[in-house]
């Protein structure tokens, strides 16, 4: 696959289905390409894999998302014994155990996350991810009774689309703005949110408005749980909302054009670890400082 192949590959999964993560989608573009790869050596495979990688991560889906996917993909494929000549046969089939792993994900997490959503719960949650979506749907299908506020979601107002997912299910839901969650925070049990990448402190990094929402709900004593699949656990530590790089926080188009992205409206924020109670994963139920020790199990 030359790098128009690539690109098309990816493009194609995400327009066939807008409910697979981005991750998944570059996961299953990098087993296709290493099933159609004739790299003679191990570094040259590596060295077509990461070339992949940087071609998709010059569309506009979640830089954090491919990048922890992708990264994670590159290091499972290469923990093997790699010494023998059949290096590609061996990679590629612990490629499609990595992507098999990650295609099974969401569902373990909607298994464990329905639990914690109990009769006349109220839960507030920001934009439509969704895994938050499909946890909120198993438990109606459980017949719990529970209320859902949903934020506005600026700029892209995505939080309607959400609120008439939940309405086709029975779930009552209301939009609010996202300017309003003070105002309805003393209403709510809980807080639940997806991420588009966890870092190495376990801390998010999630649409824009992530972060003053978790502020209010620790200062208003709301748990705080965020849903996420653990291959997008990514290397990165930031520390404030200027460590977090341009590029996980603008589209890679506006990036290419050359704009003054002080003038920009970021996509997504950091929220720090404290203000998070418990994460659901394909792993178990984590708290945050677990993060940490999960990637260090994977790279170390």
């Amino acid at each position: 696959m030359d790098d128009e192949a690539v690109l098309n590959h990816f493009n194609g999964l995400m327009r066939a289905d807008p409910e697979m993560s981005s991750a998944v989608a570059a996961i299953t573009t990098l087993v296709k390409l290493m099933e159609s790869s004739n790299a003679e050596t191990l570094s040259g495979l590596v060295d077509t894999i990461r070339k992949a990688t940087s071609m998709m991560l010059t569309t506009d889906f979640s830089y954090a998302s491919i990048t922890s996917g992708c990264e994670q993909f590159l290091r499972y494929t290469t923990l093997a014994n790699l010494q023998e000549t059949n290096f590609q046969k061996i990679m590629l089939h612990r490629g499609k155990v990595f992507l098999n792993n990650a295609l099974k994900a969401r569902a373990k997490i909607v298994s464990m996350a329905q639990q914690f959503v109990d009769d006349g719960t109220t839960i507030l949650t920001h934009c439509r991810s969704r895994v938050v979506m499909q946890v909120l749907k198993a438990a109606a299908m459980q017949k719990k009774r529970f209320t859902v506020f949903i934020t506005e979601s600026h700029p892209d107002k995505n939080g309607y689309a959400a609120k008439e997912e939940l309405s086709e299910v029975g779930i009552p839901t209301t939009v609010i703005l996202d300017s309003a969650v003070g105002y309805i925070m003393e209403r709510v049990q809980m807080v639940m949110v997806g991420a588009e990448g966890i870092v190495e402190n376990g801390g998010i990094i999630n649409k824009i408005g992530t972060y003053p929402l978790a502020v209010c709900a620790k200062q208003m004593n709301k748990p705080v749980y965020v849903v996420a699949e653990s291959f997008k656990f990514v290397r990165a530590f930031p520390l404030s909302q200027r460590d977090v790089p341009d590029v996980y926080k603008y589209r890679a188009s506006t990036i290419r054009a050359g704009k003054d992205l002080e003038q920009e409206h970021p996509l997504v924020d950091y929220t720090s670890p404290e203000f998070i109670s418990l994460m659901f994963t394909d792993l178990g139920v984590l708290t945050p400082s677990a993060v940490s020790d999960e990637l260090i199990k994977l790279y170390c």
